[in-house]
């Protein structure tokens, strides 16, 4: 959990080889000021431990669910099942099929049970954590102020890289790259 806010977002996984990539979404859930709180439930090997999860942190006063899976994957649908929170799911990369086994069962979802399912893998943990807040923010003016200065903080890195990039002489050294300035009109 957050040390320093009333969590308003749980985050949940199946198992602990998950914690690299879903801890993901805390970073960015950190860096925005909001708390969470984060535990390993399995849908499939503790039923009842994960429904006692969603029933506790509902009671906590948490607003949104990210839930993260790799193969079959059910994690992020039970919790759907079990609660009228918003579910975010991140399938994971965890069989030979490269997580696109747990894009396919998140992502197919019964009507009126939706999971709002991200991409495989760390940029979907990253992503959930920022449509978490976007949640948030609907109904808090100073979270969706932080969302502004997040979003611009990335424009400013991104314009931060080209400069380096162009100061290095990278276009120069990349063979058939031509900033935009130089493409033909």
């Amino acid at each position: 959990m957050s040390e320093t806010k009333q969590p308003r977002v749980g985050i949940v996984m199946g198992s602990d080889s998950d914690l690299a990539v879903m801890e993901q979404a805390g970073v960015v859930l950190d860096e925005l000021g909001v708390g969470y709180a984060i535990t390993i439930a399995s849908a499939h090997r503790a039923p009842d431990l994960l429904r006692a999860w969603i029933r506790k942190v509902e009671a906590q006063g948490i607003r949104v669910i990210i839930a993260g899976a790799g193969g079959a994957a059910h994690l992020a649908g039970v919790v759907a099942s079990e609660t009228l929170l918003p579910v975010i799911g991140v399938p994971l990369d965890s069989s030979s099929l490269h997580g696109w086994d747990a894009l396919l069962a998140t992502v197919q979802m019964p009507a009126g049970v939706p999971v709002a399912t991200m991409a495989i893998g760390k940029a979907g943990a990253k992503n959930a954590g920022v449509l978490a807040v976007r949640i948030l923010a609907l109904q808090d003016d100073r979270l969706a102020k932080r969302l502004v200065e997040y979003r611009s903080k990335m424009a400013q890195d991104v314009e931060k890289r080209a400069r380096e990039l162009e100061e290095r002489g990278g276009a120069k050294r990349t063979p058939g790259f031509r900033p935009a300035s130089n493409h033909p009109s």
